[in-house]
């Protein structure tokens, strides 16, 4: 199996070369850029097309929001994977991010291997949202958003069991805990999440979350009646 590409972008040059090299010293992992602001960020990910970005909030000249979403949203680097790393574990930027297209995100003082974990994660396909913040970032931000005005584009074609699903990943359930809840096993709850990506077109289960919220399908409070 190849090396998982990794694109460093953060304004600190310590904080850069702390992660490099980590990556460096781990097995499977392989740094293959570091950008110092969002610019070059977008730059180095269309020309080097990792397998996920590392990438930091604040930076100069182009913050990682903006990057993430150009990055994300762009043909050529759509496979791109964007995982947030973020000073704390509120970081007000840190919902618009995942709005942006982000996959996930951690906070700075994660040890070492829960950053490392997050990238295989990633990188495979998935959605990290830190377990350990989840649920209060959603109840502190999803109560600013508003449901967007009618059946968001494939919301009507999901089945009530594959709703029942949707509630719980935005509640910030692990797949396992989800299996428990409905007393499914792992890989109903897999298959239940791959057909909800392809209904409603979402890269990823970060995206999910965005859906749920931003439909009105599931509240700060809870799921809708």
């Amino acid at each position: 199996m190849p090396d998982i590409s990794v694109l460093l972008a953060d304004d600190h040059a310590l904080m850069r070369e702390s992660f490099r090299a980590l990556l460096d010293a781990t097995p499977g992992l392989t740094p293959v850029g570091e950008a110092g602001n969002g610019v070059e960020a977008v730059r180095l990910a269309r020309q080097l097309r990792p397998d996920v970005v590392l990438m930091d909030v604040r930076m100069p000249e182009m913050d990682g929001i903006e990057a993430t979403r150009q990055i994300c949203s762009a043909p050529e680097t759509s496979a791109v994977r964007v995982l947030i790393l973020t000073t704390f574990d509120l970081d007000e930027y840190v919902y618009a991010a995942l709005q942006a297209g982000a996959s996930g995100f951690l906070v700075k003082d994660s040890t070492a291997a829960e950053l490392l974990g997050g990238i295989r994660l990633v990188a495979a396909g998935e959605a990290l949202l830190a377990p350990r913040v989840t649920r209060r970032l959603i109840d502190a931000f999803t109560k600013q958003i508003k449901p967007l005005p009618g059946t968001p584009h494939g919301l009507d074609t999901i089945t009530e069991r594959e709703r029942e699903v949707l509630t719980l990943i935005a509640g910030g359930l692990s797949n396992t805990e989800i299996a428990q809840h409905l007393h499914l096993g792992m890989g109903t709850v897999k298959t239940h999440i791959g057909r909800l990506l392809h209904k409603l077109a979402a890269r990823d289960r970060a995206q999910l979350v965005i859906a749920a919220y931003e439909s009105g399908l599931v509240t700060a409070q809870g799921s809708r009646s």
